[in-house]
This record gives C-alpha cells, sequence and structure tokens, in this order.
C-alpha cells in the first residue's frame, strides 16, 4: 500500500441506512433478530451433518461448507450495521474499511465458485446416480472446495490491492452500511483504465463465468431428466437440485441486479436494499432452504433432539 493514501484519508465514514433515530433503533432490532437467526441456522445444519453418519454424503459436505461460509459472510457485515445503527460514529479506520472489504469480497467469491460445484454435484447425482459415490469421491470434493476458497481469496487480494492503492483525496464519506466496491470507486479520484481492466477481470472470473457454468450444468441436468422415463422419477430428480437452484437464483439475482448494471443506473438507496439482501438475509435463508423438505435434515434433527430428551 501507498503511504499517501493513509495520509489523505485516514478513515472513512458509513452512512447507514438513515439518520433518524427512531429509525436506527428499529433496524438495529431486526439486524440483530436477523444475525442470530442466521448463526443458528447455519451451526445447526453443520453439526447434524457432523452428528449423522446418514448426512455424510457429497451433497451435505457442499451444504455444510456453505453454511460455514454464510456464518463468516454474514459476520462480516452485521456488526458493523448493528453499530451504524446504534453509535455515533459511525467512522471506519482506512485499515478497517480494507479488512472488511478483502474478507467480504473473498467470502463472496468463494460461495460464488460453492455453488458452481455444487450445480456439478448435482449434475452428477442426476445424470449418473449409480456412480454418484465413485464420481464424487472425498477427495474429489475436498478439492472442489478448497479451490473454491482459494479462488475467492486469491480474486479477493487482486481486487482490493488495487482497490486500495487508488488515491482518496477528496471527499471520505460513504453512503452505505459497509466498504463495498462502487461506494469506493466513486470516491477514488484516479480511477484509471488499467483498474477499469481489473474490475472487468473480476466481474467475468467471479460472477458472469460461475452462473454461465451453473447454467450448463442445469441445461445438462434438465436433458438427464428428460431420459428418465417415469413421472416419479423426473419429480424426484427436479426436488434434488430444486434447493440449489433456489440459493442460486436468490445469490446471483441480487449480485448480478447491482454489478452488472451500467454504472449510469447505479443509485445508492435502491442498490443499498439490495445489497442488505445479498448480505444479511441470504446468509439466513440459505439453511432454510436447505433443510425444508428435506426428510434426511429433519430425520437428523429429530434424532438429535430425542438424543437430548433422553440424556
Amino acid at each position: 500500500m501507498e503511504g499517501k493514501n493513509f495520509t489523505k484519508v485516514k478513515e472513512f465514514i458509513l452512512l447507514g441506512f438513515t439518520v433518524d433515530l427512531q429509525l436506527q433503533r428499529i433496524l438495529f432490532l431486526i439486524f440483530l433478530i436477523t444475525y442470530v437467526f442466521s448463526l443458528l441456522g447455519n451451526i445447526t445444519p453443520i453439526s447434524l451433518i457432523c452428528a449423522d453418519s446418514r448426512l455424510h454424503t457429497p451433497m451435505y459436505f457442499f451444504i455444510g461448507n456453505l453454511s460455514f461460509l454464510d456464518i463468516w459472510y454474514s459476520s462480516v457485515y452485521a456488526p458493523q450495521i448493528l453499530m451504524t445503527c446504534i453509535s455515533k460514529d459511525k467512522s471506519i479506520s482506512f485499515a478497517g474499511c480494507l479488512v472488511q472489504f478483502f474478507f467480504s469480497a473473498g467470502l463472496a467469491y468463494s460461495e460464488s465458485y460453492l455453488l458452481t460445484a455444487m450445480a456439478y454435484d448435482r449434475y452428477v447425482a442426476i445424470a449418473n446416480p449409480l456412480l454418484y459415490y465413485q464420481a464424487m469421491s472425498p477427495r474429489l470434493c475436498a478439492s472442489l472446495v478448497a479451490a473454491s476458497y482459494f479462488g475467492g481469496f486469491l480474486n479477493s487480494t487482486i481486487i482490493t490491492s488495487k482497490t486500495f492503492t487508488l488515491s482518496f483525496c477528496g471527499n471520505n464519506v460513504i453512503d452505505d452500511f459497509f466498504c463495498d466496491l462502487l461506494p469506493l470507486v466513486k470516491l477514488a479520484c484516479d480511477v484509471k483504465e488499467s483498474y477499469q481492466a481489473v474490475l472487468y477481470f473480476i466481474l467475468a472470473s467471479n460472477i458472469i463465468t460461475p452462473t454461465v457454468l451453473i447454467l450448463a450444468s442445469y441445461l445438462f441436468i434438465i436433458a438427464a431428466i428428460l431420459n428418465i422415463r417415469s413421472t416419479q422419477g423426473r419429480l424426484k430428480a427436479f426436488s434434488t437440485c430444486g434447493s440449489h437452484l433456489t440459493a442460486v437464483t436468490l445469490y446471483y439475482g441480487s449480485i448480478l441486479f447491482i454489478y452488472s448494471r451500467p454504472s449510469s443506473s447505479y443509485t445508492l438507496e435502491r442498490d443499498k436494499a439490495v445489497s442488505v439482501f445479498y448480505t444479511v438475509v441470504t446468509p439466513m435463508l440459505n439453511p432454510l432452504i436447505y433443510s425444508l423438505g428435506n426428510k434426511d435434515v429433519k430425520a437428523a434433527l429429530k434424532k438429535m433432539l430425542d438424543r437430548d430428551k433422553v440424556s
């Protein structure tokens, strides 16, 4: 990092959502409840998957890792949001903003890759059910998860280093609730073409490419389902990927809405609301999406609760 950045801008001011004190208290309560439910909701499937041998399958291995990611993902944002709601001091240090940006980007990119790996897992389960456990070996599953983290944080390192070597020589007020890419770029006074090229690379490698791969996986899934003769078999095949498709739609829908539009259509107020959805709400919804209607998870939860009652 160049020293000039630290001398020109030592901190940023996060405006949050509103200056109305009464509304801030209401938002604090809402976000606190959401964060608690998100933590409990994501810890539960991890505990069930670890405790119940019936859930030691590739699909639940990925679900457990998604829950693990979502715990940290929501924790990057929620504490800062809660602070901006109750504290008069809305400032965040330059280093604090950098750290938050790095981890939020790394976890978001990792989740993009993990959802892509889960789409491939669903394709293998439907197209080759008899060879599913051989094809999705523990080594391959672990490699896909490790690659998701590596790719996510590698890209985060690139975009963080490029963003925080920009010159923030003017206004340091961020009209948002966290240190996000677009508000930071708006504050920079030396955005060059080389930085624009990095942005396009990040967009392509972390949003467009995973989206294309997921769509391709589902095209193959649909083709495989159409080859199933019985209606019951088709419905069962659709049900195995329904949860994943719902999670992907919620996650990518909100992100694509913000980052894949022309900068001329970027509006802070509207996009702040959308950002809340994929940073805070989606991590809370994911365990519900993968647990509701899932017989294996319900059975494991019932087994755990019955065991607790006996003990």
